[in-house]
């Protein structure tokens, strides 16, 4: 700021000096030599005779001389005192208007040439739309089997060194779908990895490093998906199934899963709080879980009977509402504080209608046996890549959209 002032000095420095100048004017004693009569100018009265005045004649000389330079000193620091008024007042003027955008015309007020480009302007600073600030770094996709792409993984595929063998991370996830949509400024990154809980976000599975670890101050979109292994969907869906038909120990799990739900909450909020550490800029896209069976179920599907799976998909509602409430509310308080980035859910509850398990075209994997292992194949309930491509309808949708508020990210252009 310092030398933007410095540089607008010149104009405002000619304009001070000019009103300086003709403040002078009938204020305060002339000691402008008379050009006319070339006498000095009576001290006292102001006025010349065209010959010695009265009233200096027998006045000492070092009288005469301690009068003018008197003069002159009064004058000369009157004139300085103007000259940093003005100069003062140019500058608060400058400085004041920078947000107004009249900063070019205070710069040369009245007095700048026509042609002379006003120096000492500010970068002005342009908000980034949410397209903007998801693109202008990386994409990182993390979370658990629901983002890996379990319902579609083939173990038998080529799959990179990165222990994505063991995570069960597929192309046909909608995370590689979402990075081939756009063009993300850092590039992007898949982590997520099938089986992940909130705390192994922090720990890491398999021997490999922790996702939240793979996140960098560059990334400006983070997708997650995550909760269900905190709730334990897996071990719930497999006492469902192995039961007796008429049994009810598929909803006597409840008050079980219902405590785990609640505990999610300090969990969710944990992560999120390192991802805000870690990726302050970032949108943070966190996607809900899909409703695996119809709203209205009218058959038993896998041994599940029409209870089990109105049950089941309460269980997935009341998941999805911790979610989503820990993530609105985080995102509040970004918003509150002014910060950048922004934390977004997905609701993806009623995603799959009509597309449930035992509907004729499912999204979601119905139950898959190996009957020569006499195993249930990792890929049952979870996405069809027909599931995988609503998913990232939905995430290339959210990117559109926003997090219903404006971002407070900002680029900085020269004016």
């Amino acid at each position: 700021m310092v030398a933007a002032l410095a540089r607008t000095a010149p104009c405002l420095g000619e304009v001070a000096l000019d009103g300086a100048s003709q403040a002078t004017s009938g204020v305060g004693p002339d000691v402008t030599p008379d050009t006319a009569s070339g006498t000095a100018p009576d001290v006292t009265s102001g006025t010349t005779s065209g010959g010695t005045p009265d009233n200096v004649r027998g006045t000492p000389l070092s009288t005469l001389l301690g009068t003018s330079l008197g003069a002159l000193g009064w004058v000369v620091r009157r004139r300085a005192v103007q000259i940093g008024a003005a100069a003062a007042l140019g500058a608060a003027l400058a400085v004041a208007s920078v947000p107004l955008g009249l900063s070019a015309s205070v710069a040369c007020l009245a007095g700048c040439p026509a042609d002379r480009v006003p120096a000492g302007l500010l970068p002005v600073a342009a908000r980034l739309s949410p397209v903007q600030v998801a693109q202008s770094g990386a994409y990182v996709g993390l979370g658990d089997s629901y983002s890996s792409g379990e319902g579609v993984y083939d173990g038998d595929a080529r799959l990179p060194a990165d222990g994505g063998d063991r995570c069960h991370r597929s192309q046909g996830s909608y995370v590689p779908l979402v990075a081939g949509a756009h063009s993300f400024g850092g590039g992007t990154a898949f982590w997520a990895c099938s089986g992940a809980t909130t705390r192994q976000l922090f720990s890491g599975q398999y021997g490999q490093q922790p996702q939240l670890q793979r996140v960098a101050a560059s990334a400006t979109l983070v997708t997650l998906s995550i909760g269900g292994n905190d709730a334990g969907f897996t071990r719930v869906l497999t006492g469902c199934i192995v039961k007796l038909p008429w049994s009810s120990a598929c909803v006597d799990q409840d008050a079980e899963v219902a405590e785990r739900i609640r505990r999610l909450g300090p969990s969710m909020t944990k992560v999120l709080r390192e991802l805000r550490a870690r990726a302050p800029l970032a949108r943070v896209i966190v996607l809900g879980y899909p409703r695996p069976f119809p709203a209205v179920p009218v058959k038993s599907v896998a041994n599940l009977t029409v209870q089990d799976q109105r049950w089941l998909n309460g269980v997935t509602r009341e998941l999805n509402d911790v979610v989503g409430r820990v993530a609105a509310d985080f995102d509040r308080g970004i918003a509150a504080l002014g910060g950048t980035g922004s934390v977004e859910y997905v609701d993806a509850y009623d995603a799959f209608d009509g597309h449930e398990v035992g509907q004729p075209d499912p999204y979601v994997n119905g139950l898959a046996v190996n009957l020569e292992e006499l195993t249930v194949n990792a890929r049952s309930f979870h996405p069809t890549g027909a599931g995988y491509r609503r998913f990232a309808e939905l995430v290339n949708a959210r990117i559109a959209a926003g997090p219903g508020r404006p971002m407070n990210n900002f680029k900085l252009t020269k004016p």
